[in-house]
């Protein structure tokens, strides 16, 4: 029997738009049309939201394997549910990850189904490639090979996703000695449109090419998998298993800079950072020559990876560079400011603890001077669910590392997967949160049946189904549903005093999440998800609807929240038409810094509190509460500290270790540079922007564009700025 295909119906789709509005955040139809409206080739337009839904939850439901089974009661079971996501979705009351909305439904999905899923990781030590869809030709399936993990972090971080990474004592000690130099020769042919970028990287023009005997040439195909491969045969190289340490690689037939991408979207880079990252990576690789790579120099090359996918444009590098507490070159690498500038901002920095305050105190210490790096407890994730639940040695014993932003713990290969919901305004709009909570669980799941281009990672998707559905504009809820904030006060000995009511809602509703993946897993004859819940730190989701970003408090009761947009962009004309202040950008050319006047919800209750009034303490206390009674992953958190908590921050963070199992922290400013991402005002002065604007720029604008020009400049999803915008 062939199998079925769900879609719906434009009759429902026509009733939802009458009988719903989406709830907008102040800034969520310019930040979905500049982020997830995908461009309409043959209509020379971009999506409208009911299209994009659309196209979102037909691609997810029909990931459904009874589907392709030709089983009719499940099609009639994934038609309803389509209707009722769609209008879940559509509301703002809950939605997929950007990744999702960016890309489920569209062929590039259906050929990569890990091009669904935002964030990945990987171990820094030899391994195989296996049955995946990139395989260097000079290796077996089953050959470890330290290519692997380089290869794979450049392969999804091209894609678009994130990748944490670990360079940690057990798997750096098992890097074999590089035994040889490289002489790399990279070539491109003249006719090349990025010949000249090519050459200023160190490319020679490939007319002056001279012969070598036995020479190993790699003529880099124009695709992601060419530049993947480029980058093995380079590592390994290095090595007697791999190619001629006289390499030549040829990087005439990748495509010029600004031409069209048409699998994941945007337009080209160039060869130009691909030659600059080869040629850089072995220079790392010929210094090392006769000892094991180091933890510095595995992150160097990951960070030169994630330099050279940055110049795509509308893709993103987000890394995390994960080491040991006690690693003190690891520590301190960021603080060689060459470097720093060249290379290594690509990474957020963390360090495995394992629950001691003495780790805790010295990591709070380094943070005050360089705001790095975070913290993340392995012995505690790999031991633990919810921290409610109890010690659990089969609770995650192979959690190796986390995701870039810290709120999933992962296997070798293994993504994240998540959902977020908006409590506070799926309530608003009528919907009850147990329903909400089991369709988030079964899109999450039907994720992990999607297909993956690397055997680890569906090995390892296959054993675990992991799932991380999160809450986003919690503190919202806890405002407005109970009227308080989740800490209530404080004991003599300075522990926090939780509220009841708000831990009795997050046990429940997390119940209601576990049923509902206990009941789907066996309706689909799959195990149970190993865990379940997370809170993930939101930020580009959080603005469609307006929420409070993850668990983080609002910014204060009014501020300025400024967007930076390419100055061709055609939405800033438009913008400044509508009256909205539009200046350059005083850090980068060709950009143009857009304010925004926000006043977030719940700002009018007398509960509010803002990122700036509330402690370091608090902000830990409501990190380790969430850990406690909702995550079983983990509760990601930027924890901003004020200049006068500095000097008590050791005391400050060490009484939350082994409470929580990743968390970093930044110190507050607010207008301490000019053209800040956000900051505070008072009402009046918020006031008199409300009134200059004279139009709304959804109306003005439309829909019509260019697909090379639909970028926000400079988003990011967590305070360190590595997360990806989709």
């Amino acid at each position: 029997m062939s199998g079925f295909e769900v879609e719906l119906d434009r009759d429902f789709i026509d009733r939802t738009l009458r009988e719903e509005k989406p709830h907008w955040g102040p800034l969520g139809w310019i930040t979905y049309k500049r982020t997830y409206a995908r461009f309409l080739e043959g209509e020379k337009r971009t999506e409208t939201w009911p299209e994009t839904v659309k196209r979102v939850v037909e691609g997810n439901v029909n990931l459904d394997p009874r589907l392709r089974e030709g089983d009719e009661k499940a099609k009639e079971e994934m038609e309803e549910e389509a209707k009722r996501l769609f209008r879940l979705i559509y509301s703002l009351s809950a939605t997929p990850s950007g990744r999702n909305l960016w890309v489920s439904g569209t062929e590039y999905q259906r050929l990569h189904g890990d091009s669904l899923n935002n964030c990945w990781f990987i171990s820094m030590r030899p391994q195989a490639y296996g049955d995946s869809k990139i395989l260097p030709p000079y290796l077996e399936r089953r050959q470890e090979a330290v290519s692997m993990p380089f290869a794979f972090t450049f392969d999804e971080l091209m894609k678009g996703g994130g990748v944490g990474f670990s360079v940690t004592r057990d798997n750096i000690s098992k890097m074999p000695q590089v035994e040889r130099a490289t002489d790399l020769q990279v070539f491109i042919d003249s006719a090349n449109g990025s010949f000249e970028e090519a050459r200023e990287a160190g490319a020679s023009d490939i007319s002056e090419k001279s012969p070598r005997d036995k020479e190993q040439v790699f003529k880099v195909p124009d695709s992601r998998e060419g530049w993947v491969m480029a980058l093995a045969y380079l590592i390994d190289s290095h090595f007697s298993y791999g190619p001629s340490p006289a390499l030549s690689i040829d990087v005439s037939d990748l495509r010029a800079r600004g031409e069209r991408i048409k699998g994941f979207g945007g337009t080209a880079s160039g060869a130009g950072p691909l030659v600059e990252m080869l040629l850089d990576a072995n220079r790392i690789m010929n210094e090392a020559v006769g000892r094991r790579l180091t933890s510095v120099d595995a992150t160097d090359i990951g960070n030169l990876i994630g330099k050279a996918v940055v110049a795509g444009n509308v893709r993103r590098s987000a890394e995390l560079a994960l080491g040991d507490w006690d690693d003190e070159a690891f520590r301190k690498m960021k603080q060689d400011p060459e470097k720093l500038m060249h290379h290594r901002w690509a990474s957020n920095n963390s360090v495995v603890t394992n629950g001691k305050k003495e780790q805790f105190r010295q990591v709070a210490k380094e943070v005050v001077i360089n705001g790095e790096p975070g913290v993340v407890d392995l012995e505690l994730s790999r031991n633990f669910g919810r921290l409610a639940d109890g010690f659990n040695p089969k609770a995650d014993p192979n959690a190796m590392g986390t995701n870039p932003c810290g709120e999933i713990t992962l296997e070798d290969g293994e993504p994240c997967n998540l959902f977020e919901i908006f409590p506070a305004i799926a309530e608003k709009n009528g919907w009850d949160l147990n329903e909400v909570a089991s369709l988030a669980v079964r899109y999450a799941k039907r994720v992990t049946f999607g297909s993956y281009d690397w055997e680890i990672s569906r090995k390892a998707i296959e054993r675990n189904r992991r799932l991380g559905i999160s809450l986003s504009g919690i503190q919202d809820w806890f405002l407005s549903r109970f009227g308080s904030r989740a800490v209530t006060g404080w004991e003599e000995d300075g522990k926090p005093v939780y509220s009841e009511k708000i831990a009795e809602a997050l046990s429940a509703l997390y119940r209601s999440v576990k049923e509902a993946d206990e009941e789907y897993s066996r309706i689909l004859g799959c195990l149970p998800s190993r865990k379940l819940t997370t809170v993930k730190p939101s930020g580009t989701v959080a603005k469609l609807a307006g929420a409070s970003e993850g668990m983080h408090f609002q910014w204060a009761a009014h501020f300025i929240q400024r967007i930076r947009f390419q100055s061709e962009d055609p939405l800033v004309p438009v913008l400044e038409e509508c009256g909205y202040k539009v200046e350059p950008d005083i850090y980068n050319k060709h950009t143009m810094c857009v304010e925004f006047p926000v006043r977030p919800f719940g700002a009018d209750l007398d509960t509010f509190a803002s990122a700036g009034d509330v402690s370091a303490s608090e902000q830990l206390a409501t990190q380790a509460f969430l850990q406690r009674y909702w995550s079983d992953n983990a509760v990601s958190c930027t924890v901003t500290f004020r200049k006068d908590e500095a000097e008590r921050l050791p005391d400050i963070l060490s009484a939350y270790a082994g409470k929580i199992k990743s968390t970093s922290l930044l110190e507050y400013v607010d207008g301490g540079y000019a053209q800040m991402p956000k900051e505070a005002i008072g009402e009046e002065k918020y006031g008199e922007m409300v009134a200059a604007i004279r139009a709304d720029p959804q109306a003005v604008f439309g829909d019509e564009c260019e697909e090379g020009q639909l970028e926000i400049v400079g988003q990011s999803d967590c305070a360190g700025g590595a997360c990806p915008v989709r």
